[in-house]
């Protein structure tokens, strides 16, 4: 035979939370709430980032293709600014 559970009335107990466990929830959903507003921020900082990165790798192309005509396909060291060219196969 299965045993009966006693229900408790949770609303007859109190009306409502204790001051200090008002402060904890408040504090919780404010801290919860300027994170997502930091998140926010930090992503359209990174939307910035990203776009400013197509525009610096799409001069990069345009670079490349004007040393393609002006050297023909090869290697150009970073460093020092030498070429080096392929061997033809």
């Amino acid at each position: 035979m299965a045993k009966k559970e006693k229900v408790i009335d949770l609303k007859a107990k109190a009306e409502k939370v204790t001051d200090e466990e008002l402060k904890k929830l408040q504090d919780i959903v404010s801290g919860i709430n300027s994170l997502q507003t930091e998140i926010g921020r930090l992503e359209a900082q990174k939307h910035v980032q990203l776009h400013k990165l197509a525009v610096v790798r799409d001069q990069g192309t345009l670079l490349q293709t004007e040393l393609e005509k002006a050297y023909g396909t090869a290697d150009v060291n970073i460093n020092d600014g030498s070429i080096s060219y392929k061997d033809a196969e």
